[in-house]
Order: structure tokens, then C-alpha cells, then sequence
């Protein structure tokens, strides 16, 4: 039977020789992740089931990350919990304090996806690591528990939708203009249950972390999970990262996908989302002149090196407007390290940014920039819902690295222009 690349790894971690859409299957776990929001309700749920061990500690990672540093008592009571649950299990894999990045981007920064492997994940955005050949899903905080004990979950084969990328992507637009722009052609229930599957001629010139934004937001078009080829743009990234052996799949030629999309890079332009949905998207240009509070640049979506070096290119030389508050946020210390050997920070400081410790921060109205009444922000985050970032009556515009720096400078919403000198 012909399979996708998603139905081949659940159909090898079912023990399967196939599977087909519909099916329901129990799949062993290669890794279970979860942070300081999920995994107490999971560490509660063990307990009241007297499940007193874990199925391999090694293969369960907590990252302190949505309210971390702790924002208040109850945010401190949800990690000292995690932090006994971990020692108490032998888990290793526990990220906080100085070690603490965001999930999303950390986990793959440090070794803990390969291609071909099955991960669940206490977080919708887990979806994330498809961006490297693996079938990665979020979970809900009992599905965690329950993976945790036995290293075994249960799913519905995902029937999929082929997303072919043809065309090189213009000057400052980038994977999240193309996710968006996907999104709103789709909608968010346009992939509901479905595995996003890239392909065509495209791939070689999409980066890896673009991969991971576009992978980061399939979720907010309703699907199961996204899922690139692995290329290599996949094993440069993998080198000196992952050392243990992995087994790459590829999609069948006669594979059948409910739908193919077509979008060529090449006709793509700098595009928002505006509130409060994902999919009402619109060229960035449309909104121009809209004033704006606030701009938030990083986070799981768009927090990588590459995003951070887009919006230094715009900063050079200008400073944000006096009425724009603008936080920076590294995903990683990793990621953070490098933006100051490179002296983004510093530049970013200088032009009147704040610059954050990794932390998600706002983009769940957890802290370090919560929205007050009427306040518009332009954010690189990936949902926009009603009071997402804090108060209900705020506003969130979705969209680039780029596009979010224009607007920081030009304290409207702003799309940035290309200097003479090709910047």
C-alpha cells in the first residue's frame, strides 16, 4: 500500500507493514516533551493514578519556558513541582534556570529530534519538528501522562495534504509569509486532522529555520502535523547535533494526498494577519499607516538567528519610534550567545529595543510585554486570538521578522524597503 511520509513513521512505530488514513493505531514514542504550563497537570494525573515511574527517563524532556522565570507564586509552585518530578524520576532532560530556551526551537537545537522519529509534545506547536523529517504532534496533559508511563499513544492516521513550493523566495519575505499566506488560502480548519506534506523544486533554497516556523504554524491551519523531506539543508543542520542512528522516509511516488496546493515563492509578498484569526490575511502593505504599541520579535515562530539578522538589517542606522515599545527574544540561550557575538544585541539595545531572556514571554499573555486595554501589537508570535497576548480588547497583527521591524521604526505598521545597496 502507498504511503506519505507520516503514515510511513506511524506505520514503523505501530509495527505495521502499512496504514491508511482513519486508522487507529497505538505507536511506541521516541520522546515526550512538556513545559512548565502542561506537564504538572500530567505529573498530577500520574499521581492519582499511582503511576510511580516513567517508561525511559532519558527519553522525556521539561523545558521551564511559558512562565518562566517564574512570574508569580503559582508559576513558581508549577516548576518546583516539575523540578521533584524530575529528580524524583531521573529525568535528565530538564531545562531551566540559564539552560531554558523555548521548546520548540531548543529541543531541536540540542539533539532530541531525528528524522523518522515519533515525538508527542504537551503543546499544539509541537508540530514544530517536522521541519527535520520526523512526525511530531501535540498532546493533551493526560495523553502526556499516559506517555510518559507506558512510551506508547494512540492516533488516528492523518490523511494528507501536498503542499508543492516551486520559485525563491524576494527580498524580505520568508517562511512566514509563506505559512501565512497558506493559511489564509486554506483557513484554520483547512487542514483539520491532516498531515502537511512539502515538496518541489523550492525545498533546496527554503533554510531550516524558515522550515520550522512554517512546520510551528501548521497547527493554526488545523492540521495534525507538517512534515518536510529530509535534504540537505536537514543533515547540515543535523551535523554534530545528532550522533544516533535515524531512519529518514520518504513519501511514495503513487501516495495519495486529499489535495495538492501550488505556491510559487517567487509571487509571494510581505503579508500580516490581522485580528483575530491567522487565516484573515492580508498584504502587509493594505495595513500600512495603522499605529501600533507594540512589536514582538522571536519567540518558538520566529526567535532564530536568521530572524534576528533580518531584523538588524532593517534597525542599522535607526532607532524605533519614541511611541513603540519593541522586545527581542532569543528562542535559546544558544541562539542569544550568538546574536551577541555577532553584536545584534547590542544593536538592538542601541536602537531601543528591550532584549529578553528566551521565555515565551507574551505570546501567551504570560509576561514581558502583556497588551493593556485598546493596545495594537505587531508580533512575529503565532496566534492573534482575542486577549492572546492580554487584554481582550487588544490587538494582535501576525507577520515577519521584517515586516515587524519596518513597523517598530516606523511606529505604524510598515512594510521595509529595500536599500540601494541591496538591503
Amino acid at each position: 500500500m502507498s504511503m506519505t511520509m507520516t503514515q510511513k513513521i506511524l506505520a514503523r512505530h505501530a509495527g505495521l507493514e502499512s496504514v491508511q488514513a482513519g486508522q487507529l493505531i497505538n505507536a511506541r514514542l521516541d520522546l515526550v516533551m512538556g513545559s512548565d504550563v502542561t506537564a504538572p497537570i500530567a505529573i498530577q494525573e500520574m499521581g492519582k493514578y499511582n503511576l510511580c515511574s516513567v517508561f525511559d527517563p532519558d527519553k522525556i524532556v521539561l523545558v521551564m519556558d511559558h512562565f518562566a522565570p517564574s512570574k508569580d507564586i503559582q508559576a513558581a509552585k508549577n516548576c518546583a513541582l516539575c523540578r521533584d518530578f524530575a529528580k524524583r524520576m531521573g529525568i535528565r532532560n530538564f531545562y531551566d534556570g540559564g539552560r531554558m530556551g523555548i521548546e520548540h526551537a531548543l529541543l531541536p537545537e540540542q539533539g532530541f529530534v531525528a528524522p523518522g522519529e515519533l515525538i508527542i509534545g504537551a503543546d499544539s506547536h509541537t508540530c514544530t519538528y517536522g521541519a527535520l523529517g520526523a512526525f511530531s504532534t501535540g498532546i493533551g496533559s493526560t495523553d502526556m501522562a499516559a506517555g510518559m508511563f507506558c512510551g506508547e499513544s494512540w492516533f488516528k492516521v492523518p490523511a494528507a495534504i501536498r503542499v508543492n513550493l516551486t520559485g525563491r523566495f524576494q527580498k524580505f519575505v520568508g517562511g512566514k509569509d509563506l505559512i501565512l499566506s497558506l493559511i489564509g488560502m486554506i483557513g484554520v480548519d483547512g487542514a483539520r486532522y491532516k498531515s502537511i506534506e512539502f515538496t518541489g523544486s523550492a525545498l533546496p533554497d527554503i533554510s531550516i529555520d524558515d522550515r520550522f516556523t512554517i512546520c510551528n504554524m501548521a497547527i493554526e491551519a488545523g492540521a495534525k502535523n507538517a512534515i518536510f523531506p529530509v535534504d540537505e539543508v536537514t543533515l547540515t543542520y543535523l551535523k554534530n547535533r545528532v550522533t544516533r542512528s535515524c531512519a529518514p522516509v520518504e513519501a511514495d511516488p503513487d501516495a495519495d494526498y486529499v489535495c495538492t496546493v501550488d505556491i510559487n515563492l517567487s509571487t509571494l509578498k510581505p503579508v500580516l494577519a490581522a485580528p483575530h484569526l491567522p487565516s484573515n490575511v492580508r498584504e502587509a502593505g493594505s495595513c500600512a499607516g495603522l499605529p501600533i504599541d507594540q512589536v514582538v520579535i522571536g519567540c518558538c515562530t520566529n526567535g532564530h538567528i536568521t530572524d534576528l539578522r533580518v531584523a538588524a538589517e532593517i534597525f542599522r542606522g535607526r532607532r524605533v519610534a519614541q511611541n513603540v515599545r519593541c522586545i527581542i527574544i532569543p528562542a535559546t540561550p544558544e541562539i542569544y550567545l550568538q546574536a551577541m557575538r555577532e553584536g545584534l544585541l547590542e544593536l538592538f539595545v542601541k536602537c531601543g529595543c528591550t532584549v529578553s531572556m528566551p521565555t515565551c514571554g507574551p505570546c501567551n499573555g504570560g509576561h514581558v510585554g502583556v497588551l493593556a486595554d485598546h493596545e495594537r501589537c505587531v508580533s512575529t508570535t503565532n496566534r492573534n486570538f482575542v486577549g492572546r497576548m492580554g487584554a481582550k480588547s487588544s490587538e494582535i497583527y501576525l507577520t515577519s521578522p521584517a515586516v515587524a521591524a519596518a513597523s517598530a521604526v516606523a511606529g505604524v505598521i510598515a512594510v521595509p524597503e529595500v536599500r540601494e545597496n541591496g538591503r
